[in-house]
């Protein structure tokens, strides 16, 4: 079959099944997320908050990831990410509660962690299965199509979960209005858990050999040794890291929707969903193209484009301006994940591929969280349109200083394996 078939990944089984299960968890992230961060921000009207729930997310990761991947690489994946997914689905009805009692903050925080733990270890298990699921030629078609499914439902996600909170007005009870979409959001974010859970248990992948032998420190970090050797993927994964960490304008969006150009729960929920609109049209333009050639610089391109538009979101005070500025910030990252996703996975072997792929979530956690807490911290001291603009000159400089700093990354060129 011709390497130029763009549905060839979508031939598989068992990436059909991958590709629902991911589109799935995207649209129940996505709905917790655009809720939580709508409903907190409302409820408290602090741009701190906003920072806390990244902090509160990012924790979790940062001390559970590297036994998590070296959990999926010893264990059976499928059970440990089907365990994890129903951890989800406990915290995600967890939230609806709460969210329906108006219960407190602090609690509110906690089960934010406990779905961030679930992630952690369903995240390196999960993410193994997609190199099996496919023919080495075909991995590249399968990295683009998944991003395009990330891409579609974060577009519709955001937009449903304002949709229902705008149409279901809030209830006025003791304590406050209460907000029955973000409270249905949680719930369907539930329901789509169980599905997934479903879609995993159904894969049929190579499972790994028992691993008899004791695990040792050596083991668990031998990962993050992979990574630090790997210059190639050290170098792609650092520059996500710090840009997206200067860059990230997403925690701030409700802050714009309401503070600066004065919207409501839908056009917040359209905003939201901008980005992933962005996406939409370059993943669905890169699917029919033939693999990319210069990747390496294409990344640099791309993550300079990145921080422009972040600017210009900063800067505007019109909705449309900053919805297109947004949907920019969505294109240009849509080709950065599907270069990564593609070069981490192609370069790392299928025994060590849950080590690493925890070591990167690591780097994309610190980068999206930590993000949101930079953000929030710096919004709150300056402002958030000095927050938003100063991050995007900040992601320009990064692409500088590893475009001098790291020059193996110039050198990429084409994404593919070594069989393919």
């Amino acid at each position: 079959m011709s390497r130029r078939d763009p549905y060839v990944a979508l031939r598989h089984r068992n990436f059909r099944l991958i590709l629902a299960a991911s589109t799935l968890s995207i649209i129940g992230s996505f709905l917790e997320t655009t809720a939580l961060s709508w409903e907190l921000y409302e409820r408290t009207n602090d741009k701190l908050v906003l920072a806390t729930v990244g902090l509160v997310e990012f924790l979790p990761v940062l001390l559970l990831a590297l036994p998590a991947g070296h959990i999926a690489d010893r264990f059976d994946r499928k059970k440990v990410a089907v365990a994890a997914r129903l951890v989800e689905v406990i915290a995600a009805l967890g939230l609806a509660a709460l969210s329906f009692t108006r219960g407190p903050i602090p609690l509110i925080l906690g089960v934010i962690a406990l779905t961030s733990a679930a992630r952690t270890f369903n995240n390196p298990a999960f993410g193994a299965f997609l190199p099996l699921s496919v023919p080495s030629a075909a991995f590249g078609n399968a990295v683009t199509w998944e991003m395009t499914a990330f891409q579609l439902a974060a577009m519709v996600a955001p937009a449903l979960a304002g949709g229902l909170i705008a149409v279901m007005a809030p209830i006025q009870i003791i304590g406050g209005p209460l907000n029955l979409g973000a409270t249905l959001s949680y719930v369907i974010s539930a329901i789509l858990s169980l599905v997934i859970a479903a879609c995993v248990w159904s894969l049929n992948v190579r499972r790994l050999p028992p691993a008899h032998e004791a695990a040792t420190l050596k083991d668990v970090l031998a990962g993050a040794r992979f990574v630090f050797r790997e210059k190639m993927i050290l170098s792609a994964i650092t520059l996500d890291l710090f840009a997206v960490l200067f860059g990230g304008a997403v925690a701030l969006i409700p802050v714009f929707a309401k503070d600066v150009l004065n919207v409501g729960p839908d056009g917040f929920g359209l905003l939201r969903a901008a980005p992933a609109a962005g996406a939409i049209v370059v993943s669905l333009v890169m699917t029919q193209l033939p693999p990319i050639r210069k990747a390496g610089k294409l990344l640099l391109v791309v993550v300079a484009g990145f921080g422009v538009a972040t600017i210009v979101f900063g800067l505007s005070t019109t909705f449309w301006l900053s919805a297109v500025a947004l949907a920019f910030t969505g294109a240009f990252d849509m080709i950065s994940m599907v270069i990564r996703g593609a070069l981490v996975p192609m370069r790392t072997p299928d025994a060590m591929r849950g080590r690493v792929s925890a070591v990167e979530r690591v780097f994309i956690s610190s980068s999206n969280e930590l993000g949101a807490v930079e953000s929030g911290l710096t919004a709150q001291l300056f402002g958030p349109v000095l927050s938003v603009v100063g991050g995007g000159i900040g992601t320009l400089i990064v692409v500088v200083l590893v475009a001098l700093g790291l020059p193996q990354l110039r050198q990429l060129g084409e994404l593919k394996t070594e069989e393919g």
